[in-house]
């Protein structure tokens, strides 16, 4: 129990002496290999964390591939070409919306306009003006609302009956979504005209 341990340790000091013996081993390299300098370990680390050349490659193609298929989407935004158009506007449901919207007058379209014009109204010290220009504010909202309201009603009757069994979910809030667009800022582009019933 209280032995010591000098004598314990010997032992298998002993033994790898004799080990070492048998296989001497440079001391400067006791793995059988020289310790590479700071500089070539580093520069073997970085090789190993950065991405391959393949990798960048691939990344630099699927890059020129998103370009070219935004610029195919821009294209059919402008033309109406269905091939190339973005997912939420293909389809015959969502062309026959585009057309329907685009043939009609739409009060919602000059929206911006009349806000800004009734921006700089109430911006004018003077109470009269003032007054009439959240006349005209209330006047503007209520009217876009009640055009807003028959447009869906109608829309949604005309999907109906052209599309009994396609599905047309989403393709009312996006008429009434487009009809606050001035019509010569729409994309994709009005392919038919004012008064023209698709």
């Amino acid at each position: 129990m209280f032995r010591s341990r000098a004598k314990e340790e010997k032992v298998p000091t002993d033994k790898v002496t004799a080990d070492l013996s048998k296989h001497p081993r440079d001391p400067q390299s006791p793995k059988g290999r020289p310790t590479p300098k700071r500089s070539e370990a580093q520069t073997q680390r970085r090789r190993a964390s950065s991405a391959p050349t393949d990798r960048k490659a691939a990344t630099k193609r699927q890059r020129e591939a998103r370009r070219a298929d935004l610029a195919r989407q821009r294209e059919a935004l402008a033309s109406g070409d269905e091939r190339y158009l973005p997912v939420r506007d293909k389809g015959p449901v969502r062309r026959f919306v585009r057309d329907f919207v685009d043939s009609r007058f739409c009060i919602a379209e000059y929206f911006l306009p009349l806000a800004v014009v009734i921006l700089i109204l109430s911006v004018i010290q003077v109470q009269n003006i003032q007054s009439i220009s959240l006349l005209l504010w209330m006047g503007v909202i209520i009217l876009i609302v009640i055009d807003s309201i028959g447009l869906s009603i109608r829309l949604t009757k005309q999907l109906r009956e052209r599309f009994p069994d396609t599905p047309k979910r989403g393709a009312v809030a996006y008429g009434l979504m487009r009809t606050l667009q001035m019509r010569r800022l729409r994309l994709p582009k009005p392919q038919v005209k004012r008064g023209e019933r698709p």
